[in-house]
């Protein structure tokens, strides 16, 4: 059920995602699905727990054997196209905070965050900077994929080159830090 509610918010938006609609996609009554989840809070955040962790598989598979500019880059374009494939399922992520640490949120956020943190590895980033230097990985990703998928880049700039510049900037960033 968390998987069907996640593809219809990638459909629809998170925003228009209710118990409601979910349960008419699966041909079920509303009360129906109170077996499963709590409410449509617990969804959302089954939902992010979801997403967090297929982004931590797609962002995890890329970046195995490559270092420094190449992680960077094989990071950065699969947390991209992950956005783009999963709009609905990616907003779910944002704001949403563990309730501790046996949170599923928290494990799959954890495995993230370890696979840039991976990234990192090929750079000489002080381990004072780490949490500056993901914390600018994360800004870059983020800003540029949500832009991209909310239809932000409507000039005539090409799109791919646009990001090509973005590993290639923060890739200079990271070499300096």
């Amino acid at each position: 059920m968390v998987a069907a509610g996640a593809a219809l918010a990638d459909e629809v938006g998170l925003a228009r995602l209710t118990m409601g609609l979910l349960a008419e996609r699966l041909g079920v009554r509303t009360p129906s699905l109170y077996k499963h989840v709590g409410g449509q809070e617990d969804l959302n955040r089954r939902i992010a727990a979801l997403a967090l962790g297929q982004a931590a598989d797609a962002v995890g598979s890329a970046v195995q054997g490559y270092a420094g500019r190449d992680a960077l880059a094989a990071a950065a374009r699969a947390f991209r196209a992950f956005v783009l494939e999963h709009p609905g399922r990616y907003a779910a992520t944002i704001g949403v905070e563990p309730s501790g640490p046996d949170d599923p949120l928290a494990a799959a956020g954890q495995r993230l965050l370890q696979a840039f943190m991976a990234v990192l590895r090929g750079y000489a980033i002080a381990e004072s900077d780490v949490d500056h230097a993901l914390r600018t990985l994360r800004s870059l990703c983020h800003g540029f994929a949500t832009l991209q998928s909310a239809g932000g880049f409507r000039w005539s700039a090409d799109v791919e080159e646009s990001f090509e510049w973005l590993i290639a900037f923060a890739d200079r960033g990271l070499r300096a830090g």
